[in-house]
């Protein structure tokens, strides 16, 4: 008897840990997956950044100007060009997806691409910028008004930058 209580324990483990992996992969889906938007154009530009460690070095102001598509099934693909912590022009291009807090006027996002800018001394300012062209992924949650939209974004262990918007 006690060996068939140890079989039936066991079968209903490994429906268990079935049922979690099926659980955690429709859980990633349901985040990623396409969710019917209507398509649009965003402009941005950087109002106020600010360094998390003080350095005289550090250029707060970072004179961001960025585009996004936003497309009918909630990603996004985008650029910004901007001056880097080091006053010197910098790149990103992106694609992304955003997500709206249902019944708020709050959101957030998730881009995903390539850096560019951060070059000769400034090379190893940010991780994984051997060839001067860095991946990165930046977080940001934001508000909208009608048109307008303010986004606060997480520049990695490094900074955090406030942005203001119109959706064309």
């Amino acid at each position: 008897m006690a060996q068939t209580e140890q079989g039936t324990n066991v079968r209903l483990e490994s429906e268990a840990s079935a049922q979690q992996g099926i659980t955690l992969s429709s859980l990633v889906y349901d985040l990623i997956k396409p969710v019917p938007a209507e398509p649009y154009w965003y402009v941005q530009a950087s109002v106020y950044t600010r360094h998390f460690k003080k350095n005289p070095d550090h250029n707060n102001h970072q004179e961001l100007m960025g585009l996004e598509r936003h497309t009918e099934n909630s990603y996004l693909l985008g650029g910004a060009t901007f001056l880097h912590s080091y006053d010197k022009r910098s790149y990103y291009g992106y694609i992304g997806k955003q997500f709206d807090f249902a019944g708020t006027p709050f959101y957030s996002k998730l881009t995903a691409g390539l850096l560019y800018g951060y070059k000769d001394e400034y090379r190893d300012k940010i991780p994984l910028n051997r060839f001067e062209i860095a991946p990165v992924i930046i977080p940001s949650i934001g508000v909208k008004y009608h048109r307008l939209r303010a986004e606060i974004v997480l520049l990695g262990a490094a900074a955090t930058m406030l942005n203001i918007g119109v959706q064309l």
